[in-house]
């Protein structure tokens, strides 16, 4: 439905990655086209000025409408013995919608990004963890250690807005606030250039390396003395140095991307590094905080957590929440064979597409997403554009609600999920 005139908006809440940055300015011209205009940058230029083609619900590829649509996706489900809802990508008021047809089917769930968020979810589930907020790190922080990540691939604007902001609370000279990366070869660190030109402290080091390079700085700040004199190609005389520093800062902050470690047994070295924060506070102030997030996964997992008392990885077949982290996962149960339909759900991005299986197949997400091979696709409209919504910025102690900015034609994820639900 186009508009007659063109309009702005002030203050959106962009979901492109974790940060749910909530300055963004979009304008909206006569033919419904978003244009981002201020604050923005290369994620939330994709997410909102992304055409949206025309498209409608397809069975095998061919054309029908909504109603039968949901009624076929009804009917798969009604036959099904052990359904698996996977992708979910949305947001809260879409994951309770799903939450709700996942109890009356018996199905099990995981989210796309399930492989990477578990490897901080298994840390919080042993040992628990010291973490803090975006809101903390921009007020207090003055040593940022950055480790295995360039963090801006996945969040962008996170230097922007929570290091070198020009504000903080307490008066802080942010410009002065020092920033190191430990691990990784080849990262961009030029986010970490201070506005005075200082260049941020560099600790390179394979990322196959990075565990026991983060187990020595943790021995060291414990008090340990190490015989080596080096570990990875980095020089114990720099891990101790850093010790130092870390030790002297006010409020250090360890931060991290999980879907970056990707090493085996990452969730060990992401516990050294919760173990070193823990060490740090001791005798002064440090935090962590694992950053990215994409395609609304803290906001599903959050969902799913206070609705069923678990996170994603659990089912639903016998009437309770279940939860495996491992049995439980969208690749176990696809290949195993146990899984005998698919429900794949992306209303966000098009490009996030489901696995090819052999089993029935329905597909709810973006219009531009192809449907053609999926035994049902049902377009949805998306949230923060076509219609409101809720979110939890990546720190999880946040939620900022999503923005209609244009009228859609086509469906919420809550909209379909509900009719299927009332169609079984």
């Amino acid at each position: 439905m186009a508009n007659s005139s063109a309009s702005t908006f002030e203050a959106v809440t962009c979901p492109a990655c974790g940060l749910l940055c909530d300055d963004v300015r979009i304008e909206r011209d006569s033919t419904d086209r978003l244009k981002v205009v201020d604050k923005g940058c290369a994620m939330s230029v994709t997410f909102f000025e992304r055409a949206v083609q025309k498209t409608s619900p397809s069975i095998g590829g061919k054309a029908v409408s909504l109603t039968e649509a949901i009624n076929k996706a009804a009917d798969i489900l009604r036959s099904t013995n052990q359904p698996l809802f996977a992708g979910l990508g949305t947001e809260v008021q879409g994951m309770r919608s799903v939450l709700s047809l996942a109890d009356k089917v018996g199905a099990a769930l995981d989210h796309m990004n399930a492989d990477n968020s578990f490897r901080n979810t298994l840390v919080v589930q042993n040992s628990g963890w010291q973490v803090t907020t975006l809101t903390e790190v921009r007020n207090r922080v003055d040593l940022l250690l950055v480790i295995g990540s360039d963090i801006v691939s996945h969040n962008p604007r996170f230097f922007e807005r929570n290091v070198w902001n020009k504000e903080s609370m307490f008066d802080q000279d942010t410009s002065a606030r020092e920033v190191v990366y430990l691990g990784g070869q080849n990262i961009d660190t030029s986010a970490g250039v201070s506005p005075k030109g200082v260049k941020p402290t560099v600790l390179p080091c394979d990322l196959e390396s990075l565990p026991e390079v983060v187990a020595a700085l943790r021995a060291i700040i414990s008090g340990k003395t190490l015989i080596a004199t080096e570990v990875a190609g980095i020089k114990v005389s720099d891990l101790e140095s850093l010790s130092e520093r870390l030790k002297a800062a006010k409020y250090s902050v360890v931060t991290w991307v999980s879907s970056d470690l990707n090493i085996a047994h990452a969730e060990l070295t992401i516990q050294n590094i919760t173990g070193l924060v823990i060490k740090l506070n001791a005798k002064t102030r440090s935090s962590g905080l694992p950053l990215g997030g994409s395609e609304g996964d803290s906001s599903v997992n959050q969902t799913s957590t206070w609705t069923s008392g678990y996170p994603v990885r659990s089912r639903f077949a016998r009437k309770h929440p279940e939860y495996d982290p491992h049995h439980f996962s969208a690749a176990q149960l696809l290949n195993n064979g146990e899984a005998d339909a698919l429900v794949w759900i992306s209303e966000f991005n098009p490009d996030k597409t489901p696995p090819n299986v052999n089993i029935p197949k329905i597909v709810i997400g973006h219009a531009n997403m192809q449907g053609n091979d999926a035994d049902v696709f049902i377009p949805v409209s998306t949230s923060g554009i076509d219609n409101t919504g809720t979110m939890f910025r990546i720190d999880s102690s946040v939620s900022l609600p999503l923005g209609k900015l244009r009228e859609s034609a086509l469906p919420s994820l809550g909209e379909v999920m509900a009719a299927i639900e009332a169609a079984l």
